[in-house]
């Protein structure tokens, strides 16, 4: 039971029926006057909650699928002791489905002039920015028959980051960057590579690498050494429109191209490369440029966690035309983006020329590894049906990656789990061939 100060001081007063104060106990109050009188008493012991002083401190940010800690320090500053219960409220996204009350709420006692720490810990499930919400305060008298109720705004931001899941592929993909920056006995050569230096000749080595000049002035054949150039430009860009909202198993496409772009920059850093992010779909969502290698993850990841959809077409001109602007010199441009054929044919193929004139292009997309188990299918009707439907969405993703290819297009299709660390081998394989 909560009286509000106006409410008891009316009751007290004899001004309105005990009735309407408290229905469930209109019966015994009106033939036990000791009674109301103890719960009007404690009511009025009970801790002021509007004088209560709040202070934040704990996490700022945190990795999707970890544990952000905040501390809300409770100050006391009447000359009554609180007894209260109190909820931290957060948005329902902040905690999994059915743990928000036990998380939110607390009980605590604070003494007189004193203050108190309690902790709440919040799971998100889902990136972008959590904004706490109301406190509320209920401090009970000493007898715990009345209270009184008010509630507090104390601002706190956690921003949830992309969880980076991919991380797990970097060490194998940096070891295979190593090979081809000559640090390891394979070594690479192509148009777009730097000399290096020279070494003796081991069997199954190109025969064109052989230095004719150094094998004569020695006595063992030298072969020239190539590392692939550095410094070059990626720019990565995401498309935000409609089909980036779609689910693909249990992950958003939106989130599984998060994943590859955060793979793909963190690799490209590593070997020297500058990499810049551009998210667009009929305007600029997100933009991340002129970071160095040891900022532009940091700032990758932060740009991308408030990053969401939006259920319009993609601007696919507009998209060309940020491109270019953000890519003045030769450079790679990879568009994550979806392999639907009226998107690609009506958005993406007319404005490739424009993009393919100057830069190398690779595309990558997110593919639903449900449609490959249905194509295996069989054992009953509806099973065939279900595998003739996926074979011919196959078909159709096929012949859509096709068109791209024959401008000249490098084309990633991969699930989820497989996109991020097949875009890297697609990366590595333009930079061992010279093309970027």
């Amino acid at each position: 039971m909560a009286l509000t100060g106006r409410t008891a001081l009316l009751a007290a007063l004899g001004a309105i029926p005990i009735g309407i104060l408290a229905p469930n106990w209109s019966g015994v109050l009106a033939l036990n006057a000791p009674l109301t009188l103890a719960i009007l008493c404690d009511y009025a012991m009970a801790a002021p909650v509007q004088k209560l002083r709040f202070t934040r401190t704990g996490d700022t940010s945190v990795r999707l699928g970890d544990g952000a800690e905040i501390t809300l320090t409770i100050t006391n500053p009447s000359r009554r002791h609180l007894r209260a219960q109190v909820r931290d409220a957060w948005p329902p996204s902040s905690w999994p489905t059915g743990s928000e009350q036990a998380a939110s709420r607390h009980k605590l006692t604070i003494p007189a002039g004193e203050r108190r720490r309690l902790t709440t810990l919040l799971r998100p499930t889902r990136r972008g920015d959590r904004h706490a919400e109301r406190i509320t305060i209920r401090s009970y008298g000493p007898l715990g028959l009345a209270a009184r109720q008010g509630s507090h705004r104390v601002p706190w931001t956690v921003r949830v980051l992309p969880p980076f899941g991919s991380r797990k592929h970097l060490p194998s993909k940096l070891a295979r960057l190593r090979e081809l920056d000559g640090r390891t006995s394979v070594l690479t050569r192509g148009e777009g590579t730097e000399f290096d230096s020279l070494r003796d000749y081991i069997p199954g080595d190109d025969t064109r690498s052989i230095d004719w000049r150094a094998t004569a002035r020695q006595n063992t054949v030298a072969v020239r050494t190539w590392r692939p150039e550095r410094d070059r430009h990626i720019l990565l860009v995401l498309d935000t429109g409609r089909t980036s909202a779609g689910r693909v198993g249990d992950v958003p496409r939106l989130d599984a191209s998060m994943d590859a772009v955060l793979l793909l920059a963190a690799l490209a850093s590593r070997a020297g490369d500058r990499v810049d992010l551009l998210a667009y779909d009929r305007r600029i969502r997100a933009q991340v440029q002129g970071r160095t290698a040891g900022d532009v993850l940091p700032a990758l990841v932060n740009a991308l966690a408030p990053l969401e959809p939006t259920l319009v077409e993609t601007d696919a001109r507009g998209l060309s035309a940020a491109a270019l602007k953000n890519a003045p010199r030769r450079s790679l441009i990879v568009l994550l983006t979806s392999l639907e054929a009226a998107p690609v044919e009506e958005g993406i193929l007319p404005v490739l020329p424009q993009l393919t004139q100057r830069h190398t292009v690779l595309v990558a997309s997110v593919a639903d590894p449900r449609i490959k188990e249905m194509a295996t299918a069989r054992g009953t009707v509806d099973a065939v049906y279900e595998a003739a439907a996926a074979t011919q969405a196959q078909e159709q993703r096929r012949r859509t990656a096709e068109k791209l290819t024959r401008h000249g297009v490098t084309v990633v299709d991969a699930t989820p789990d497989d996109l991020a660390p097949a875009l890297a081998d697609a990366y590595l394989a333009l930079k061992a061939a010279g093309r970027l």
